[in-house]
């Protein structure tokens, strides 16, 4: 398991605690990790978004419906969907970024014991 990797389990798991402050400096970690070109860009943006949606309790937004309501069929889904659009060859940078940072969220998410 890659750093960045370990780093977005210790996000999630901070996320299913609900404890924001800590979310938030794995958040910041995640973000300094993935540097500032395009690709780290799309993956900040997406980090921040999770990070948003969860803490506003954003009840429109995919990440809350999921974790809300332990959907693991759904995070499935989407992460099955989102693999697939980090590995089209005409997908931009910011995109490969934005769809690789669901990704990860999503394995640490399912690999929780703990679900439900």
């Amino acid at each position: 398991m890659s750093a960045r990797e370990m780093r977005m389990e210790m996000f999630v798991r901070a996320l299913l605690r609900r404890d924001f402050t800590r979310a938030k400096a794995h958040m910041e970690k995640l973000q300094k990790m993935a540097g500032s070109n395009e690709w780290g860009r799309g993956y900040s943006r997406a980090v921040e978004g999770i990070f948003n949606a969860l803490k506003d309790n954003d009840t429109d937004s995919l990440i809350v419906k999921i974790m809300g309501e332990h959907n693991r069929e759904l995070a499935r889904e989407f992460l099955e969907r989102y693999e697939g659009i980090v590995n089209q060859d005409f997908r931009d940078e910011y995109e490969k970024g934005y769809y690789t940072a669901w990704v990860e969220f999503l394995r640490a998410y399912l690999s929780q014991k703990t679900l439900a």
